[in-house]
This record gives C-alpha cells, sequence and structure tokens, in this order.
C-alpha cells in the first residue's frame, strides 16, 4: 500500500497523531481511557476503550502505552464494585494496561495546589452564594452573565476561605471555588466555572480526608497534563469545554501540554446510552441487573454471549468521524453474528418439544450419529450423536395438513433428521385438547449421509435430540428493550416504549447430552435456531441448565 493510500485510509485522529510523531512534536503518544466509576460500562464507552487502546497498540514501536485511569472525583457516585467491572470489561476486550493504571483521587493534593496557584494568581475565588444564584448570575446564550459580589474578594480572604473548606469547617452547598474567567464570555462554559465544591462525603479510595472534591472540568487536564498524556480524547459533547481545558492547562503549574481532540460518540438505535437512565431500569427492576443480557452494558452483552471480537469488529466497522449519527442495532448482532459463525460449536436442541416414535427401530437400540462440530472450521472435528428409538423434534417441524412448499414432516412426506436417517411419516396421536402428542414414523435404511432412494421425497433436514438422553433447560430469549428506536425522543420518556415482551423464557426445553456438562459462558449454535449462552450467573446452581439467546442465525 502506497504511503497516499495508508494516509487516505486513516480517520483524522489517526492522521494527526501520525503527522505528530513525524514531526518530531512527540516521540511517542501517550492516550487514557478514564471512566467515571460510577456505573458499568456501556458499548459507548467501548468505542474509546478501543481507539485509545487501540492507538497504543498500533504505534507500539515508538513506545505508545494507553493508560487506564479512574477519574473518580465524585465520591457521591462512586464504587470499588464499578472499579471492578470496567477492569474486567477492559481486560475482556483483549486490552492491557500494564503498570499504567491510575486514580484521578491521587492527585488530590496536585490538585489542590494548582486551586491555591490560581487563587494566588487572582484568578479564582470563593463564592458563598447560593446554588440558585449562581445560576441565574450565570445569565444565557443572549445574555452576559453578572459578577458575583465575591468576585473581588483578596487573595488573603480567599486562601483562609478555601483552606476552612478543605478542613471541613464550611457546610455543603455554602461555599464553591470559582475559576475567574469572563462572565461575559459566548461559551458558557468560561462563565466563571465552579472548580470546587463542599462534599462531606467519604471517598471510595481516599476514605474521609477530604472535605472538598475537585469538578470534572478542572480535575480532567491536570490529569492528563500530569500523567503527560499525548492526546486527550474524547466525544463532542466536550468541544465547548475545550476552551476551559486549556485554560486549566495554561494557568496551572503542569509538567506537560496535552492536547484534547473530540470524536463523534456511538449511538445505538433502540436503547439508551445514559447511566442515569440505565441506573433507574436497574433500580426500578425493569433488568435483572447491569449484567442483564439486554442492556447494552459491556457486561451484559458479555452475559448474553456477544464475543469481544464480535464487539471490537463492530467498532472498528463504525469508525472515527466527528458526524453525530445513529447506528442500527442490528449491525451489531451481524457482526457478532459473524465471529459466532466461525468460532462456535454446533449443538442440538429442541425448544418446543414433540416426541417422535421410530416404530420399526427395535426398543434399547442405539445407533451413533456423526455430526460435525463447526463446518466452518476445519479443524473442529465432529462428535456422536446417540440415535434411538424416540426422539424430539421442534413442534413446528410437523404439520398434520401442510401447504404444498411445506418440506418438513407431516403425512406423506419424509424428513432428514440431521446427521442421521431419512423417517417418513407413519401416523400421529392427539390429546384430549386436539393438540399432536406423538408422531410415528419409520427410518429407511441406509440414507445415513446419502440422498433419498428413489420414490421417497426428502427436501429438508431437522434437528432433533434423543428423547432417552436429552436434557432439561431453561432457555432465555431476548428481545429489543424499547419498542421505538429512539427511546430518549419518546413523546412519554424512555420508561414509555419499554417492550414487555423483551424477555421470554422457554422451560422443558430438549438439550443434546454433550450440553449438560458445559460450563458457564460457554457459547455455541443450536442449530437451524441461533447462538447460545449458558448463563454465567444461574447456570449450574441447583443443577439448572440455563442458556440465553445470543442472536439469531440471520438478522
Amino acid at each position: 500500500m502506497s504511503k497516499e493510500t495508508m494516509k487516505e485510509s486513516r480517520d483524522f485522529i489517526r492522521t494527526i497523531i501520525a503527522e505528530d510523531l513525524a514531526s518530531g512534536k512527540h516521540e511517542t503518544t501517550v492516550t487514557r481511557f478514564p471512566p467515571e466509576p460510577n456505573g458499568y460500562l456501556h458499548i459507548g464507552h467501548a468505542k474509546a476503550l478501543c481507539l485509545n487502546f487501540g492507538l497504543a497498540e498500533e504505534n507500539a514501536g515508538s513506545g505508545a502505552r494507553c493508560h487506564l485511569r479512574f477519574d473518580d472525583t465524585n465520591p457521591v457516585k462512586e464504587d470499588t464494585r464499578y472499579v471492578e467491572s470496567i477492569k474486567e470489561d477492559v481486560r475482556w476486550l483483549g486490552f492491557d494496561w500494564g503498570e499504567d493504571l491510575y486514580f484521578a483521587s491521587d492527585y488530590f493534593d496536585y490538585f489542590y495546589d494548582c486551586a491555591v496557584s490560581l487563587i494566588e494568581q487572582g484568578l479564582a475565588y470563593v463564592d458563598e452564594q447560593s446554588a440558585e444564584e449562581m445560576r441565574a448570575g450565570r445569565g444565557s446564550v443572549k445574555e452576559a452573565g453578572v459578577n458575583s459580589p465575591f468576585r473581588d474578594r483578596s487573595v488573603e480572604e480567599n486562601l483562609v476561605l478555601f483552606k476552612r473548606m478543605r478542613d471541613g469547617e464550611v457546610g455543603e452547598g455554602m461555599a464553591v471555588l470559582r475559576a475567574k474567567i469572563d462572565m461575559a464570555s459566548h461559551n458558557m462554559n468560561m462563565r466563571d466555572p465552579a472548580i470546587y465544591r463542599v462534599l462531606h462525603v467519604e471517598h471510595h479510595h481516599t476514605g474521609d480526608r477530604w472535605k472538598i472534591y475537585p469538578m470534572y472540568d478542572f480535575a480532567h487536564p491536570l490529569e492528563d497534563a500530569k500523567e503527560g498524556i499525548t492526546h486527550s480524547l474524547c466525544s463532542l459533547e466536550f468541544e465547548d469545554h475545550r476552551p476551559l481545558y486549556d485554560w486549566v492547562v495554561a494557568h496551572c503549574p503542569v509538567p506537560a501540554v496535552p492536547r484534547q481532540i473530540e470524536f463523534s460518540r456511538l449511538n445505538l438505535s433502540y436503547t439508551v446510552m445514559s447511566k442515569r437512565k440505565l441506573l433507574q431500569l436497574v433500580e426500578d427492576g425493569v433488568v435483572s441487573g447491569w449484567d442483564d443480557p439486554r442492556m447494552p452494558t459491556l457486561s451484559g452483552m458479555r452475559r448474553r454471549g456477544y464475543s469481544a471480537a464480535g464487539v471490537r469488529s463492530f467498532i472498528g466497522r463504525g469508525g472515527v468521524t466527528k458526524v453525530n449519527s445513529v447506528t442500527d442495532f442490528s449491525i451489531l448482532e451481524a457482526e457478532v453474528r459473524g465471529d459466532l459463525n466461525r468460532i462456535a460449536d454446533r449443538r442440538m436442541a429442541v425448544m418446543d418439544p414433540l416426541r417422535v416414535v421410530i416404530v420399526n427401530w427395535d426398543a434399547g437400540r442405539e445407533e451413533q450419529m456423526v455430526c460435525n462440530n463447526n463446518p466452518e472450521d476445519a479443524d473442529a472435528g465432529t462428535r456422536e450423536v446417540a440415535m434411538t428409538r424416540e426422539v424430539f423434534i421442534e413442534r413446528d417441524d410437523f404439520m398434520e395438513d401442510p401447504p404444498k412448499k411445506y418440506f418438513r414432516l407431516g403425512p406423506d412426506r419424509a424428513v432428514r433428521l440431521r446427521g442421521g436417517y431419512i423417517v417418513k411419516y407413519v401416523g400421529h396421536s392427539c390429546d384430549d385438547g386436539g393438540s399432536v402428542s406423538e408422531v410415528q414414523v419409520e427410518y429407511i435404511p441406509d440414507t445415513v449421509g446419502k440422498n433419498a432412494p428413489e420414490g421417497v421425497k426428502c427436501k429438508a433436514a431437522i434437528h432433533w435430540v434423543s428423547a432417552e438422553y436429552a436434557v432439561d433447560a431453561e432457555v432465555r430469549v431476548y428481545d429489543r428493550l424499547f419498542k421505538e428506536e429512539n427511546p430518549d425522543a419518546a413523546e412519554g420518556g424512555f420508561m414509555s416504549c419499554l417492550n414487555e415482551d423483551s424477555l421470554s423464557v422457554v422451560r422443558g426445553a430438549k438439550l443434546e447430552p454433550i450440553l449438560g456438562g458445559v460450563s458457564a459462558g460457554y457459547v455455541c449454535q443450536f442449530e437451524r435456531l441461533g447462538y447460545f449462552c449458558a448463563d454465567s450467573e444461574d447456570h449450574g446452581v441447583d443443577g439448572r441448565l440455563v442458556f440465553n439467546k445470543t442472536a439469531g442465525l440471520r438478522g
């Protein structure tokens, strides 16, 4: 590939980084993935995760690295369980932060010193207005803000008051430290933003040492500078915050000057990406937890059976641009399905079992049918599946009065039992309610792996499970959590368009016996039905077999 073609194939961020390395502006690249530990990561976070860690991988030759940093500056919403879940998600996607694990809370002393420096420069002041008064004083997009009555306090008074805030002598909501920038700025973020607030809350990492905590827009650029981040990548909603980011870096004692670059975030149809809204789904019991397989969280997708490779392929397919758009959920499923098609074992399972008796098969007779484990993988090998006198098939694979183009089992019809013999209809029985309870067939000898003999029409193969060896299982089938493509725009709010049929549970499914011994997390294709995963929480508990449907065979 020519250099010109390579340049054209790069996204704008990779082009910037390549130019910075080529010009000698940077000897290497240092990026960071900085989640706030106030919830579980979702597929939107995965885009930033893959971009930042991916850039480190691509530029490994120059010593590039990506930091995993927890932006834990708000102890009200943060928890160590979120820290651990985020670590697990990063590992699952195939990335390793090595020794570069950081917490913003490790820099609290540094943040405090930077705030003191701003006060000493006359660039920060303690404001004792109420939240409502400050909000009113900020003005609007069309009207300039109004200076706080405390804006012109002396440096000495501000230093004393800020120290009192730090020492816990000021109550919550009674004061904040504000940057002194420009109350008439067209950018609302530059109208003397609050950079510290009082919170008498214990922190998951620093305990009760601190009574004041930095605001995100103040701490974030300082974290990047402290760690020597070269390219600080964030989503487009932070574009208007960049002047404040640059202002903080320019006026505080920093060891390096990072560059903030924004890109479009990942949005998916039929879902919500707000942590606040996802938390509401959890707290209101709409879902079973953050890792519910219907959730767009990485833990939910992992529990559902999505492969890390499939998720990474989906992220790569979307590219990196500055154009906000919505990606259809079906594209994610297609990428996952494509990966699972290559790697997943094939197994047989019957969701709605109908008993079939092979009347010309002797009782007690057993014959091993050889089935491919994965036709897409030449090294996957084969397995033996026991055929006995009685088997289960899907109820909709039999019809009493089939239409002309119905090629499965019915009167005057024959069908192949997948990997085994061709069987032809003999008769059927019904229960007291008139539903078919049993079908009788005859197998045709010498048809395993061979075409139907002359005079027998057989145009389909159906899956089956030996009635003698079948194991029972619970299968959970998932649909989209919301009925509307854009739940955030629903007239009655996102909770008004919940899909009441997003989960259906099949009990008494019949599985190939080999599936009775698989561990939680095992993913396979149930032939003709789709891809399924042994549930990571409930499978194996009290001897139960629980499988989640990952995706259908087609979109």
